[in-house]
């Protein structure tokens, strides 16, 4: 796919690492599949992935997990 932002570059398959911070909770995934942009390094994550990792971070919040980091495992 064409990068949206820089519209120069292609995206390939790769893997990021995604910070998500809620009140004094913060988790960090790692391993998290994206399309990246060759050329700008934007990142892209599909929507399946997204609703994966809401709901991860939504059990590790109601756990009391103040800060985490976790591998992510599709």
């Amino acid at each position: 796919m064409k990068c949206a932002i820089c519209r120069n570059g292609i995206t390939t398959d790769s893997f990021t690492t995604v910070l998500l911070e809620r009140e004094q909770t913060t988790l960090v995934f790692k391993q998290v599949p994206a399309k990246i942009c060759e050329n700008c390094g934007e990142e892209y994550i599909s929507s399946e992935v997204s609703q994966s990792l809401l709901s991860l971070a939504e059990q590790e919040y109601k756990r009391g997990v103040k800060i985490e980091m976790l591998d992510f495992a599709a």
